[in-house]
């Protein structure tokens, strides 16, 4: 997604960029390496939940020791904050360090205490693949502003954010479906999630009425900014690869019983995040080949 971000829509867009090429590369490595370290982190405390859920994924405690697995994670977070603050002082903002730092406590609080809190565990993660997009506009955009570029500086800015704000409400979405998957283990272990709270059927209805959301705001997107704009291709795209798929994800949501069901459907949702991922490159083809 940052690379797509980066060289799919940025370096397209006539503005002058902070980061160079390996500066770029060492900003996603270090995302992936503090994500990596929130997924050690959270199988840690999961063991129990994870071998009830899903027996066949677990990993700490049957292929590596827990003790293992948390030398791993503090050398992934000690690696991903370091690569921050070096590039947080390349762009002599040493200030921004610190989003590294509060993203690798915020998914050590998730896995220790937070999920097991009532829809704040769904929010957080969907929050943090938000920032996990607006951390390139941050590093290599803002750096950069003066009176001069301003204005377009912010109409880029506005096209990132709005592809972050419908990343957090997909995986806001995801992640209840995904707490459907798991209701059995999650009730198991003590935990407090939304089906649990609500109950299978209800919190099916409520994730139908929630579905409803992005589908309105992906065709009004589209008409407004694309197709008003005789952008063709990128509108064919949107509705084909992204409308119809959240559609059909809206429509079996309806009707989703089954572990199997919420399976599928939480796939639906990864591939329709993909392709909306994949639109903006497309999106910025199309404009240069329109012009």
């Amino acid at each position: 997604m940052q690379l797509i971000l980066r060289y799919g829509f940025l370096i397209w867009q006539k503005i002058p960029l902070a980061l160079n090429d390996f500066q770029y590369i060492l900003l996603v490595f270090s995302t992936v390496l503090i994500a990596a370290a929130g997924y050690v982190i959270n199988n840690i405390f999961d063991q129990e939940t994870d071998g009830e859920n899903k027996p066949k994924h677990v990993i700490v405690g049957k292929y590596i020791s827990e003790a293992m697995a948390y030398n791993i994670y503090v050398g992934l977070n000690i690696s991903g904050v370091a690569i921050g603050f070096y590039l947080a002082n390349v762009i002599e903002k040493p200030g921004f360090a610190a989003i590294f730092i509060f993203i690798a406590a915020t998914l050590y609080l998730y896995a220790t205490s937070l999920k097991q809190m009532l829809v704040v565990g769904n929010v957080i993660i969907a929050l943090l693949l938000a920032v996990s997009v607006l951390i390139v506009p941050v590093f290599d955009m803002f750096p950069m502003i003066y009176n001069g570029n301003r204005e377009v500086m912010a109409t880029v800015f506005s096209v990132i954010s709005d592809y972050a704000v419908f990343a957090f409400i997909l995986n806001l979405i995801r992640e209840m479906v995904k707490d459907l998957e798991d209701v059995d283990g999650d009730y198991n272990q003590g935990m407090n999630t939304l089906p649990i709270a609500l109950g299978r059927k209800r919190t099916s209805k409520l994730i139908f009425g929630l579905s409803i959301v992005p589908v309105l705001l992906v065709l009004y997107y589209t008409n407004k900014y694309f197709f008003s704009n005789n952008l063709l291709l990128i509108t064919i795209y949107i509705l084909l690869f992204v409308a119809a798929p959240l559609i059909y994800f809206t429509v079996k949501m309806w009707d989703a019983k089954s572990v199997k069901d919420f399976r599928h459907l939480s796939l639906v949702l990864k591939l329709v995040i993909l392709f909306g991922v994949f639109s903006i490159a497309l999106l910025t083809y199309n404009i240069l080949h329109h012009a």
